[in-house]
């Protein structure tokens, strides 16, 4: 790809992120939303999250990720349910999937 096509791209890309960006809080006030499509568009923020997180701690290259990296996704998703800080958090996640992975379990 040219240099100058790659710039074109990342400036489109930029300026279509910051309309994406600028039109919620712009057209909030004009837009008026039922109750229950307010409660959906939040169940569908959550239900979008779990599958990113899923998607992301399950699979590696198409293909199953091993035990050590759902582990430690669990015990980070744990501790933040429990409202523990979120260094804790990470470390805590991060140090066990490297301990099953130290271990032998990958």
């Amino acid at each position: 790809m040219a240099p100058l096509t790659l710039v074109l791209c990342a400036v489109v890309l930029a300026a279509g992120t910051f309309a994406f960006r600028f039109a919620g809080p712009a057209l909030r006030s004009r837009v008026t939303l039922s109750p229950r499509s307010e409660k959906i568009m939040a169940t569908a923020a959550v239900v979008l999250l779990a599958a990113v997180v899923a998607t992301a701690s399950l699979t590696e290259d198409q293909s199953f990720a091993g035990i050590a990296r759902p582990a430690g996704v669990l015990v980070g998703g744990v501790l933040a349910w429990r409202k523990a800080p979120f260094p804790l958090v990470v470390i805590a996640a991060a140090a066990t999937a490297a301990l099953l992975r130290l271990i032998g379990v990958s």
